[in-house]
């Protein structure tokens, strides 16, 4: 069979899609050598766990170690079923009407250590996220399980050969395995190490991570990939305050930013001072929300959480915070910068996406037959990370939310406990950004609403919304799914599950020298650096 790039049919049971790793298209030749120095906004707080991990602060430094069975074409701005390519699956085969997914698996691909790369290596890396009932090990936390509760078991009918076994078909859990949350770890090797070190089959190998400073890699001779990567090194710099970050990519004592973390007025003020720099405006897949304990008062009352999701203008927060770098949507985002999101026709008729006024007094009439007002206001405590794009966005919150009788104390969490913290349960209202490693309903209603899943926060809960979620996600005709998609969404915003203030935009730089980087509408996905070079 040939070697081509076909796009995926939701009609045709039984497609077999053969797919190689694209080549960026380039005008010029690129160049092998040289470093490149990247920004890190933190340091690892899973160190390369990437499947423990729910921050980019980990999967985008790690990246460059790890390979997936599949990934998102590297050459391609916006990812899709039809930018799927392989990875360290060179084809993949789908049978019985999407209930049997066959990859057909890379040759001679040796782990950094030596060791040779199998089947069992995937099955080992997906048994041990599904948690299922063999699986040889366990993750410390686990947060993407959901992804794969459809998956009934694995098979390796040979070291070269994987069959995902489905209970029911699932055409998007491709994209998913093509998300960078999701490598394939080496069997050999206990899971707990990658909290500390890293083998992977990727195009960089780990030389140094000095702790709270940066972490370095150099080039994979033995890298799969004929003639990448074309860097001999990476080293990540670890820079946590904000405007130290923006000196040191205006300075050149960086050469790449860190994708989520430059505004507009940021890129503005860079590109200013520094003409040639490189500024690429992209939807970064993350939205920010407000996330309320339903297990806990007061937010156990479904009238004060509409309360506070007709309370916060969206609008004022993109302009107030983020200068106009953000658009509005609900639980997907919006067209362009995605697929599934609802429009704007659809949005104003859900809780705070009306006119700010009027949804406001509707705010404050909800609270005041509560008992509650400005005067006399329930006190609450609102925790978010402790990163200034979280803090920006809690302190408007709580603004918002002062105006209509809710009045919070704001309290830090540092990232190590932030996510733990969350799952646990322990705090009553929070400002939180929510990145979905693929644009796909079934990464995000799965990972983030479904009953019992390790991110889903807010502890929602509904035997309606479950049922609606495993109907879209089996349905193969993309119409159809389409509109289950957009009535799970205002299903959601009406129960203020997990209100959905706005779409972020990012505004990444870099100079001009870094070439190959293509940005995706994706922060989680365009961190694999090996075809990027250096022009210099």
């Amino acid at each position: 069979m040939s070697r081509m790039r076909v796009t995926i049919s939701f009609v045709v049971a039984g497609v077999v899609l053969v797919i190689a790793l694209g080549t960026p298209a380039i005008s010029q030749t690129p160049k092998s050598g040289g470093t490149l120095n990247i920004t890190q906004r933190e340091d690892l707080p899973q160190g390369f766990a990437i499947h423990e991990t729910q921050t980019s602060s980990t999967v985008w430094p790690s990246m460059p170690c790890f390979n997936n069975l599949v990934v998102y074409d590297p050459a391609k701005k916006v990812e899709s079923f039809d930018t799927i390519v392989g990875d360290l699956a060179e084809k993949w085969s789908w049978q019985d009407n999407y209930r049997n997914l066959v990859f057909f698996l890379r040759k001679g691909v040796k782990w950094h250590d030596g060791q040779p790369f199998t089947s069992k290596d995937v099955k080992f890396t997906f048994d041990m996220v599904r948690e299922g009932a063999d699986a040889p090990a366990k993750l410390r936390i686990n947060p993407r399980k959901d992804w794969y509760t459809n998956v009934d078991s694995i098979e390796t009918p040979d070291a070269s050969t994987v069959v995902f076994h489905l209970k029911r078909p699932q055409p998007s859990i491709l994209m998913m395995l093509a998300s960078g949350y999701s490598p394939v770890y080496a069997a050999h090797v206990p899971p707990a190490s990658y909290r500390t070190s890293c083998v992977g089959t990727g195009p960089f190998k780990l030389k140094e991570w000095r702790k709270g400073e940066f972490v370095e890699y150099v080039r994979n001779p033995d890298y799969f990939i004929k003639g990448r990567p074309y860097l001999e090194g990476l080293k990540y710099v670890v820079i946590v305050e904000r405007g130290t970050r923006t000196a040191a990519l205006q300075s050149g004592a960086v050469d790449v930013s860190y994708p989520g973390e430059t505004s507009k007025t940021q890129a503005e003020q860079l590109k200013k001072a520094v003409p040639q720099l490189v500024v690429t405006p992209v939807s970064e897949n993350v939205n920010n929300n407000v996330i309320m304990n339903i297990k806990k008062p007061p937010f156990d009352n479904l009238k004060i959480r509409l309360a506070v999701s007709h309370a916060i203008d969206r609008r004022a927060l993109i302009q107030a915070v983020y200068q106009g770098g953000g658009v509005i949507g609900a639980a997907m985002a919006p067209k362009p910068h995605a697929f599934w999101g609802l429009g704007d026709k659809e949005l104003t008729a859900l809780p705070g996406y009306g006119n700010a006024a009027e949804e406001k007094a509707r705010a404050k009439k909800m609270m005041a037959e509560l008992g509650y007002s400005p005067e006399k206001p329930l006190k609450v405590e609102m925790v978010t990370r402790a990163i200034a794009i979280y803090v920006d966005m809690a302190s408007f919150v709580i603004n918002e939310l002062k105006q209509i009788g809710i009045e919070s104390t704001l309290k830090q969490i540092e990232t190590a406990q932030w996510h733990a913290m969350a799952v646990r349960g322990e705090y009553q209202i929070g400002a939180n950004l929510t990145g979905l490693g693929a644009d796909d309903p079934d990464g995000n209603f799965y990972e983030n609403y479904a009953c019992g899943s390790p991110r889903n926060y807010t502890h929602y809960c509904s035997e309606q919304v479950t049922k609606m979620i495993d109907q879209q996600s089996q349905e193969i005709d993309q119409k159809k799914r389409l509109a289950m998609v957009y009535a799970i969404q205002k299903k959601l915003e009406e129960d203020a599950a997990r209100p959905i203030l706005s779409w972020r935009m990012d505004y990444f730089t870099h100079w001009p020298h870094v070439k190959g980087l293509v940005v995706q509408n994706n922060v989680y996905n365009f961190g694999r650096m090996q075809e990027v070079w250096r022009d210099k």
